[in-house]
């Protein structure tokens, strides 16, 4: 358990640094610090996915434009 470099974060996880990067700005990691200009992250920290999974919202776009649909 130790603090990594976001460029090494994000390439452990597969994405790109800067979307890593803004996600720390935003505060969506709970050990992401600024030290100087760098930020660094706890190599254990998982990474957040916020993505509704569970069909919720599925088909609410159709219900949406049916109703807004000129007669």
């Amino acid at each position: 358990m130790g603090l990594i470099p976001i460029k090494e974060y994000a390439s452990r996880h597969g994405r790109l640094h800067s979307t890593v990067r803004q996600m720390a700005i935003r505060g969506s990691f709970q050990t992401a610090q600024k030290l100087g200009r760098d930020w660094f992250i706890d190599e254990d920290e998982e990474y957040p996915d916020n993505r509704i999974k569970d069909g919720k919202f599925v088909g609410v776009s159709q219900k949406y434009y049916k109703s807004k649909k000129k007669v």
